[in-house]
């Protein structure tokens, strides 16, 4: 008697939706599965650094560094479930910056209440967020006042809101529309000049 069991051979098929894949079919009932297709890269840089990194830390036992490098992946992750999601170094760096903030905020915490050892571990957190938060380069702060200068110049007849003149720099033909630029330090410097 024949085995009921079907019988799946791997092969190669071209999808319509993207290169060749990797899919296996049932000679049976014509049953195809593709492959669980992993190898779309991150489009960040400092999310492909995070992962390696996070590999490297498990295999030195690194526990301070593992345990910031999961904590902030699996913020990544959510956001990723939601519809904002993180998917380039600025995107990141504000995350980071976020981390950076409340892991020093906890620290004092801590050291008002006189547990210097929760402390130590915060500013061990911060410090080697602020790591990460070096690597992404942004848009110097000379050449982002220089840039408003001149979006408030081209405005000079009109509205001098500092929502039109960050539309002018980021929206798309401005002069910093594509660069990683933080948001919060434009802002402030438009606010300043106006």
């Amino acid at each position: 008697m024949a085995s009921k069991a079907r019988m799946i051979f791997p092969s190669r098929v071209w999808m319509r939706s993207g290169p060749m894949q990797k899919v296996y079919n049932c000679a049976r009932c014509r049953f195809y599965a593709a492959e669980a297709s992993s190898s779309n890269p991150p489009s960040s840089p400092l999310l492909v650094q995070l992962r390696t990194d996070l590999k490297t830390a498990m295999r030195a036992k690194d526990t301070a560094r593992l345990s910031v490098i999961r904590a902030l992946l699996a913020e990544v992750t959510n956001a990723a479930k939601t519809s904002r999601a993180i998917e380039t170094d600025v995107q990141v760096l504000s995350l980071i910056r976020k981390r950076i903030a409340a892991a020093k905020e906890a620290g004092e915490s801590f050291k008002a209440a006189g547990r210097e050892d929760l402390s130590q571990q915060e500013d061990a957190q911060a410090t080697v967020l602020q790591e990460y938060a070096s690597n992404v380069d942004t848009v110097s702060e000379a050449e982002m006042k220089e840039a408003v200068e001149q979006a408030i110049t081209s405005l000079d007849a009109k509205s001098r809101n500092l929502g039109i003149v960050m539309k002018v720099l980021t929206g798309s033909g401005g002069k910093l529309a594509g660069r990683p630029v933080v948001g919060k330090d434009l802002a402030a410097i438009i606010s300043r000049a106006l």
